[in-house]
């Protein structure tokens, strides 16, 4: 499987050095916020390195390719309800989520859009648990900006030494990347494991 997604986020970085790359950031930074598996940070590295003063621009782009899909997930949620989330994702993690935005609420959703814990899950589940629409895409926006800008600034800021480093190593973050993403499905398979437990024990 790991080889499989690794051939996948080479893929995802060839689109890089052609003319349609934007497009594809875009629909990339779409699929990701729904189903699909690599993040679109590997190709906003890529295509800020090739040209630094256009970053923010690709990172704008990131991020409303990325907000599109989470109203696409968010929609998905709302029209496939509980049984589509049972499809796709484990009961535990299911409840997991939903015991998140019990307690977080909305904020649930900026936490998972900034970090490597699988976004969308919560996308999903954001519409089956019907969550406010508006105030969703509100820390969709923040969490999801927050992180494709502040890779965008660090190649700003850095110039030719994060260039340099990054053109240097960059089938080194690709891995680093799927492997965050791993660590992020564990995560969330490891906290709803765990919320499962403690659920039996009070019962």
């Amino acid at each position: 499987m790991l080889e499989w997604i690794n051939d996948l986020g080479q893929w995802v970085l060839h689109w890089a050095e052609t003319p349609y790359a934007v497009y594809a950031l875009f629909l990339i930074a779409f699929a990701e916020s729904s189903f699909f598996p690599i993040p679109p940070d590997v190709l906003l590295i890529a295509m800020s390195i090739l040209d630094p003063p256009r970053a923010f621009t690709y990172a704008l782009v990131c991020t409303l390719g990325s907000l599109s899909g989470a109203l696409f997930g968010f929609l998905l949620g709302i029209k496939g309800g509980r049984p589509l989330l049972l499809k796709l994702f484990r009961l535990e993690k299911v409840l997991m989520v939903e015991r998140y935005y019990q307690k977080y609420d909305v904020w649930a959703v900026a936490i998972a859009a900034f970090t490597p814990i699988p976004y969308k899950v919560f996308t999903i589940s954001a519409g089956v648990f019907e969550l406010n629409l508006r105030r969703f895409l509100m820390a969709s926006a923040v969490g999801r900006s927050g992180r494709f800008f502040l890779v965008a600034l660090a190649i700003y800021l850095f110039g030719p030494t994060i260039q340099k480093l990054l053109t240097s190593y960059l089938n080194l973050f690709t891995v680093a990347f799927i492997a965050l993403l791993l660590l992020g499905f564990w995560v969330i398979r490891h906290l709803a494991k765990r919320s499962a437990d403690q659920e039996k024990t009070r019962s």
